[in-house]
């Protein structure tokens, strides 16, 4: 039967088997290297990406659509800030953004449209092109410590495609604007990399050898076409459809390219890409299998998996997402989670990944955040917890350090409740790096006035005593490039007191 994934609409504007490490593979970073891993350009290493130093790194990140719609630009900025999203994702423990584009970004014609420039939002966008709004989210999310990896998500901003070209957009096209963004941030280490086609799918085949649908051969001649101009950056290669007759996600099915590898003229350079999806995206076969969830490893394996645990190459989920409105939704996310290992035990020896989405606009998906474009869906961002990973040193100036010649680490911390019933309450505290150098941990402290106790608290950790509460950041959220920030959020009964006084403290 033909397996396909439905195409996701923008709403609102136009259990687990665990593989033990190989032999010789890296695993988590040793506690006396010096520098936080993630500096410079990175490249792989068998089935490990690695930084500039040669030190293990996990892609633990997000996806920010909306370059590839009509808006031509990241959703949201109608509602929000481009800088405090940002700061956001890097506060909630994503260390990375992939950002869908579609090639209509590179017309001159095109103007990005649906953002707030009221109350001073989003001011240093206004009057840029689309390419310019993209160049300001990739110079705050390096100085924030994030990576971004470009996504060529479709040739016009009308629907994706099958293949990498169409009658309008040929394969010409295709790689010239491939080439332009490699260029264009080429010395700017934030950009890793370039995802080159979304969701190849049928007819797309991958080493059948037929130049017009082999996905496999025009990876190769895109890849080599980005490096000759850019050879720093990672080259994401998604699968496809079928293989030897055997079907599933768009881009998820990455079963030949253990027999017909992606060859580049830059070695080392090849990051594979699978994508997967739950019931509120499409049906598949193993969501009824009777021995539903302890299959799925199998599946996984069977079509992507198999490249990590036999040390062929890195495997990187681009985007999987869910409501979580059903059962079965929330038994597939927790065995995915599980079986691309959790960070406290295999530290970066393990598969990377981006979720689908940070918007809240996907329309078979939702996103992490809620229709507010505020609150965070903390029970989607839950299931995430064990799978994050540590930022990034910041490329921003002064920032990403450890500081030195007088620098100082100094915080703030700024309470503001979000929602208050009476007999509860729900509060997000932000802490803002006020110093001269990054911060590798704090604390927040506060005395309530009233009898609040805390019942529950997210992104940090917690004491109380009496009146008095300590904060202290989560494993995620600890690094803070300057002027950058971290937030966490907690629930506490009663409601109706007054925000305390808070103290911060860093290292």
């Amino acid at each position: 039967m033909l397996l396909f994934r439905r195409l996701r609409r923008a709403l609102g504007v136009v259990a687990a088997v665990l593989v033990l490490p190989l032999a010789g593979v890296h695993t988590a970073q040793a506690a006396d290297t010096a520098s936080a891993p993630g500096a410079g350009y990175w490249h792989t290493s068998g089935r490990q990406i690695l930084d500039a130093a040669g030190q293990p790194v996990r892609i633990a990140g997000i996806n920010w659509f909306g370059f590839e719609t009509a808006n031509y630009v990241v959703h949201g900025l109608w509602s929000r800030d481009y800088k405090s999203m940002i700061d956001q994702m890097r506060s909630l423990g994503y260390n990375t953004i992939r950002l869908p584009y579609s090639d209509d970004i590179f017309k001159s014609g095109t103007v990005p449209n649906s953002i707030d420039f009221s109350s001073g939002k989003n001011a240093d966008l206004q009057g840029l092109n689309s390419l310019q709004i993209m160049d300001k989210l990739v110079a705050y999310a390096g100085q924030d410590g994030l990576k971004v990896i470009l996504d060529r998500h479709r040739p016009d901003a009308s629907a994706q495609s099958a293949l990498w070209y169409t009658a309008a957009v040929p394969e010409s096209t295709w790689i010239a604007n491939l080439k332009a963004l490699a260029a264009r941030y080429a010395g700017q280490s934030t950009v890793i990399g370039i995802d080159l086609h979304n969701e190849p799918h049928d007819p797309a085949c991958w080493g059948c050898g037929d130049v017009a649908t082999d996905w496999r051969l025009a990876a190769e001649r895109a890849g080599d076409a980005v490096l000759s101009v850019n050879p720093d950056l990672l080259i994401f290669v998604e699968g496809v459809q079928t293989y030897a007759g055997v079907s599933g996600w768009w881009g998820g099915n990455l079963m030949g390219a253990g027999q017909y590898p992606v060859r580049l003229t830059v070695p080392d350079r090849v990051v594979y890409s699978a994508h997967d999806y739950a019931t509120s995206v499409a049906q598949q076969p193993w969501f009824s299998d009777p021995s539903f969830p302890a299959n799925m490893p199998g599946v996984w394996d069977k079509y992507w998996g198999y490249l990590f645990q036999q040390n062929i190459a890195p495997v990187w989920v681009g985007e999987f997402g869910t409501t979580l409105a059903s059962t079965v939704d929330q038994k597939w996310l927790a065995a995915l989670v599980s079986y691309l290992r959790p960070t406290s035990t295999y530290g970066a020896d393990t598969f990377s990944w981006t979720f689908w989405s940070w918007n809240p606009d996907s329309g078979d998906t939702g996103g992490i955040l809620k229709d507010d474009w505020q609150t965070v869906d903390t029970v989607k961002d839950g299931y995430l917890a064990s799978i994050k990973a540590a930022g990034f040193p910041s490329t921003g100036t002064g920032g990403g350090g450890d500081g030195g010649g007088g620098s100082t680490a100094a915080c703030t911390a700024a309470y503001t409740v979000t929602s208050d019933w009476g007999t509860g309450f729900n509060a997000d505290v932000t802490v803002k790096n006020s110093g001269t150098s990054a911060l590798k941990s704090w604390q927040v402290k506060w005395t309530w006035s009233g009898a609040q106790q805390i019942t529950n608290m997210w992104n940090a950790t917690y004491t109380q005593s009496g009146a008095g509460v300590t904060a202290v950041n989560a494993d995620h959220n600890g690094s803070v490039g300057v002027g950058g920030s971290a937030s966490f959020g907690f629930g506490g009964a009663p409601g109706g007191g007054s925000a305390p006084s808070l103290s911060c403290t860093a290292t």
